[in-house]
């Protein structure tokens, strides 16, 4: 990967991640009743962890998301060190907090039985992919780790895709909005993996 492309990785990527911190910060201080929490009363009034999961998973998943991009993007070899305690914080966070709550939060996705599936396996796959890479790099198996971290990764942008998706739908299509969340929540992550599978096939990964 050329010192062209990866700094044009990183301009994209700071940019899609100040949107992301954006939403993030909405959540500060953590209240029950701000943002996408307005749509979920009925679970935050019936069930008392879904609240606490619910933050874990949202104040988890933006340092998993800035941790995982300092692990996959490497300039140079001074920055060995970097990677390696970016992705110590990626994996820890990933495996024991935002893949867990994540799961569970698909349970009562928006959208109906269709859209729980999708995020429900999301978070089942994204959980499996970064195991993969721990234990992979544990057994010295580099290449092995790395392909399991780029589709680990590809996991994590669906934070970003998905909301990327929904923005093109809304705009040229007049949907449903539950429609529009059906959709997204299968584009969002499936063909992230799709063109990351297909990149490390042709051994550009």
């Amino acid at each position: 990967m050329t010192i062209a492309l990866k700094t044009g990785l990183i301009l994209c990527f700071g940019y899609f991640f100040w949107l992301m911190l954006k939403l993030t910060l909405e959540y500060v201080p953590a209240q029950s009743d701000v943002a996408f929490l307005m749509i979920k009363q009925t679970e935050v009034e019936t069930r008392p962890e879904y609240l606490s999961f619910f933050y874990i998973h949202v104040y988890s998943s933006i340092f998993v998301l800035i941790a995982g991009f300092f692990a996959i993007i490497r300039m140079n070899f001074r920055t060995k060190k970097l990677h390696q305690y970016s992705g110590k914080i990626y994996v820890f966070g990933l495996l024991f907090l935002s893949a867990p709550t994540g799961i569970y939060m698909g349970l009562f996705a928006n959208g109906g039985f269709f859209s729980k599936i999708s995020f429900v396996l999301l978070g089942i796959f994204w959980w499996f992919s970064t195991f993969k890479a721990y234990q992979s790099v544990r057994g010295k198996n580099y290449t092995t780790h790395q392909q399991w971290m780029w589709r680990s990764f590809a996991l994590t942008l669906s934070a970003i895709t998905l909301r990327l998706w929904k923005w093109i739908i809304v705009y040229f299509f007049q949907l449903n909005p539950m429609d529009v969340y059906q959709i997204v929540a299968w584009l969002g992550w499936i063909p992230n993996i799709l063109l990351v599978e297909l990149l490390i096939r042709k051994k550009i990964l």
